[in-house]
């Protein structure tokens, strides 16, 4: 009986410590991975993207409509991304990089919101400011000062706030004596001062910054990577894409290398640029 006694207890105990093991280990991993997930402001989960190019000379929507009708429309599918897995913790500056054609600009396009992947999804936590193609998001025919309005509004900043920058934003660009002119009469140079001095005027969640800072000259630059610069020590996650891997090397912590739309390596700035300078060799 006394025997029969002890091992009831012994059982009950050994089962005892080792739910409790269990459940200290279930729940160590479920908060390791809320705090992973908490830690991320952007996910980016096998994101595919396909675009139906079409193979006939339609220069009119008649003329579209008539094949249509006709079933004559001929489409090729190009795969601008394919199966693309990766997460951004906050605070972090991701570089992209990879050959033209390569889904770079796509894939800031797909974390933007501008377009929509066909297959999988982006989760980003915070605001986005995006600094894409040139121009975007002014109108030629408006004049300097009133394109930093139509701007502003575009990336959620109201008329009192831009109102109350303005001087800030027009110091920075250093075009004051062109802002009654119209934008069309801005050279290339001019246009990507104005939009990043817009853009920077407060210091996003998230920037995310194409190519056309390579477009200024030199010494404006050095103005916009100080203000990132600063813009990173405020806790800001930055995705850039350059063709510069020095510029790479010194200004990011991780670079994601793109090839034919799909993710090649992604790790730290200078290891992956060098794997990407001998091109895997």
């Amino acid at each position: 009986m006394q025997d029969n006694v002890q091992d009831n207890v012994q059982d009950n105990v050994q089962d005892n410590v080792i739910d409790n093991v269990q459940d200290n280990v279930q729940d160590n991993v479920i908060d390791n991975v809320q705090d992973n997930v908490q830690n991320n402001v952007i996910e980016v989960s096998d994101v595919s993207l396909k675009f139906k190019m079409a193979n006939d000379r339609i220069n009119t929507i008649k003329e579209f409509t008539v094949a249509l009708l006709r079933r004559k429309l001929h489409y090729q599918e190009f795969w601008a991304l394919r199966d693309v897995s990766f997460s951004i913790k906050k605070g972090t500056v991701l570089g992209i990089i990879g050959e033209n054609g390569a889904g770079k600009s796509t894939l800031l396009k797909v974390i933007s919101g501008i377009m929509k992947p066909t297959v999988g999804k982006v989760q980003v936590y915070g605001n986005v400011v995006p600094m894409l193609e040139l121009g975007s998001g002014f109108d030629h025919d408006l004049s300097g000062r009133e394109n930093i309005f139509l701007n502003g509004s575009i990336l959620g900043y109201s008329e009192a706030f831009l109102t109350e920058k303005y001087d800030e934003i027009v110091a920075f660009s250093e075009i004051s004596q062109f802002l009654e002119m119209p934008l069309r009469n801005y050279s290339s140079g001019m246009i990507m001062r104005l939009a990043f001095s817009i853009a920077t005027v407060v210091n996003p969640e998230i920037l995310i910054v194409d190519e056309i800072l390579a477009v200024g000259d030199f010494r404006f630059q050095e103005k916009c990577q100080k203000r990132i610069a600063k813009m990173i020590e405020g806790g800001t996650t930055v995705l850039i894409v350059s063709h510069s891997n020095e510029m790479m090397k010194s200004f990011c912590d991780r670079v994601a290398w793109l090839e034919q739309g799909k993710l090649r390596e992604i790790g730290p700035a200078e290891e992956i640029c060098d794997y990407y300078e001998g091109r895997g060799q």
